[in-house]
């Protein structure tokens, strides 16, 4: 995710720039830039890749006395990571820095190029500093031009903003994206996106809450809330431990990880739908033209993910649909045939056995489609088209967020297909895009539901084995629970279809086998509560996870009621993940990085 920077002061404002920016390396970036105002004149500079490529660039700028500065690192999501695409982003005298999606960009940018603007880059963000200068020509001060912009602007963000009509100041606007001000005894102001950026520079800061907007001078900090009401900022002391900065206060990145799946959603959900229709500008209107069939290949949690699909697929948009395991479909002289989509799913576009079934498709002359979290990953390059799905970086090898907003892309994909394909009607389609954007709330992991799952955890220390069983879209689920726990815990787990219990495996019934049941309300529970009683008549211990209570359950994890399986299926996800990661903590482990494994695979 997108990571921003700020500082007005009297120090070397290029240097303070650039350490701010390597603090927030590991949010995940692939460009990254700064822009600096001294003596009535702007420096900025902007580089693809790493941080090293923008300290190269500037090592012959020297900045020393008063200045004021932006930097930002940037995650692409719209157009392609460029120096164009770079932030900060240029009017004719003014610079912004910007993390999160402008939802009404397209209109405002339509307005602005009616009005003689010419834009440089591909991105949402740039309407903004144009948006701005616009009103600066229509206003008395620059702040009031800045909070006309803000008024404007539908969507989610964190701003800052300097321009040569007020040479001292930073703007600054908050909404839906982290952003926090500090200072200290030389009352220097710093910006950042989280808190590692300041540890050493500042002591005091000020986290912004959301619709506060104002502007930052070396003699005051001004806050307005969202009602345009001025406010006080509150102090709080800065912790000085990086690491635990970086965490944002949780105990591992994959916990962090787990809790950000509500705000990476909705980032993923952003400008793709309205009440009536699903809407990907990636995706060309004849990519389904002639397609009867649609084959998806992943390794992994995205095998699992496109699994998932599977039932979306063919049970909204009508379409034959299949899943591969890609190490298994290059090498086993598959028939493939033109009237079929080939998709793969990689978190990191890397994936190599991934990789080469892609090559393969494009090889016979496929139609072909990447869902990956990369920008200019090697799929994203070689596939026809790509959907990013916004996730942000993950640095804890157990995948969660990435799964996460795959299955989201997923099920929107599959509306998006019935609407070309007349499955669905208007009214039902309405009906699943509320759905969709009741995503964010059911991920929302509330504190009674953790604290029930780390008591519950010191029970399933031993034993021979889990069971996580489900039925329909939800045995994806039961397969992606037991990689998880398998993979932070050491702890053998196999993920089954409820109903092939007693095709064998019930053979292993007895109270040292766990069997972790997902019980959706609102698909055949009565059939998977049957199968889960099944289990119990011998013996084997039971968790349940429902919404409904079970009484034949050892132990039981309540979640909300909702209206449709597939927001069940959500806050399961998260269940599941919650359960893995207690049950690692309790024995000891490395949660974030597991024995033996790698983030991403790049080899056979």
């Amino acid at each position: 995710m997108c990571g921003i920077v700020g500082y007005i002061g009297n120090k070397n404002t290029k240097e303070i720039l650039l350490s701010g920016l390597k603090e927030l390396e590991y949010r995940g970036y692939d460009s990254a830039g700064i822009a600096v105002l001294q003596n009535d004149n702007f420096q900025s500079y902007k580089a693809i890749g790493k941080l090293v490529n923008l300290e190269e660039k500037t090592k012959n700028f020297i900045t020393d006395n008063f200045a004021i500065g932006i930097g930002h690192t940037r995650w692409a999501t719209h157009g392609k990571p460029t120096e164009l695409n770079a932030h900060p982003h240029t009017g004719e005298s003014s610079y912004v820095v910007h993390n999160g999606i402008i939802e009404n960009y397209a209109k405002l940018k339509k307005e602005l190029i009616a009005d003689g603007v010419r834009f440089l880059s591909q991105t949402d963000t740039e309407v903004i500093v144009h948006q701005f200068e616009k009103n600066l020509k229509s206003t008395s001060t620059a702040f009031d031009a800045f909070s006309k912009t803000i008024k404007k602007l539908e969507g989610t963000y964190a701003i800052l903003l300097v321009t040569k009509s007020e040479k001292e100041s930073i703007f600054f606007a908050k909404h839906g994206s982290p952003m926090l001000v500090g200072t200290n005894s030389e009352n220097e102001k710093y910006f950042a996106s989280s808190d590692a950026p300041l540890i050493g520079q500042c002591n005091d800061v000020n986290y912004f809450e959301d619709g506060d907007y104002g502007y930052v001078n070396i003699d005051e900090l001004t806050i307005f809330d969202i009602n345009g009401e001025k406010k006080e900022p509150i102090f709080t002391k800065l912790s000085q431990n990086k690491l635990s900065a970086q965490k944002d206060g949780f105990r591992f990145f994959m916990e962090k990880e787990i809790y950000e799946q509500g705000d990476v959603i909705a980032d993923t959900l952003m400008g793709r739908l309205n009440d009536k229709e699903i809407i990907f500008d990636e995706l060309d209107d004849s990519l389904f033209d002639g397609i009867n069939e649609i084959k998806l290949c992943a390794c992994g949690t995205s095998y699992h993910s496109a699994l998932s699909a599977t039932y979306l697929f063919e049970r909204y948009a009508k379409i034959k649909t299949s899943v591969e395991i890609a190490s298994e479909f290059r090498y086993r002289k598959p028939i493939m045939s033109k009237d079929t989509l080939f998709v793969v799913i990689s978190q990191s576009g890397e994936t190599a056995d991934t990789l080469e079934t892609l090559k393969m498709a494009k090889k016979v002359g496929l139609k072909t489609l990447v869902i990956c979290n990369v920008d200019n990953s090697s799929m994203v390059r070689l596939a026809d088209t790509c959907i990013l799905t916004r996730a942000g970086v993950e640095k804890g090898v157990a995948s969660t967020k990435a799964f996460a907003t795959q299955v989201t892309i997923f099920w929107m994909m599959s509306l998006y297909i019935a609407q070309r394909r007349d499955s669905l009607g208007t009214k039902e389609i309405s009906r699943q895009i509320s759905l969709i954007r009741a995503i964010p709330t059911s991920v929302k992991v509330k504190d009674s539901l953790h604290e029930r799952i780390k008591r519950l955890s010191k029970r399933y220390l031993h034993g021979h084995g889990f069971f996580f069983i489900g039925r329909d879209i939800f045995f994806p689920l039961a397969l992606e629970g037991a990689l998880k726990l398998k993979e932070i815990s050491y702890l053998h787990a196999e993920g089954y279809p409820s109903g092939e219990m007693k095709h064998g495996p019930i053979a292993l019934a007895d109270p040292e086998l766990f069997t972790i049941a997902l019980l959706p309300q609102h698909l055949l529970y009565e059939k998977s509560k049957s199968n889960v009683e099944e289990l119990s008549a011998r013996d084997s211990t039971i968790c349940a996870i429902s919404a409904l209570e079970f009484d034949k359950a050892d132990d039981f994890i309540k979640i909300s009621s909702h209206q449709d399986y597939m927001l069940e299926f959500f806050e399961m996800m998260v269940v599941v993940q919650l359960l893995s990661l207690e049950i690692s903590v309790r024995l000891g482990n490395d949660v974030d990085m597991p024995r033996n494994l790698a983030k991403s695979v790049t080899v056979e």
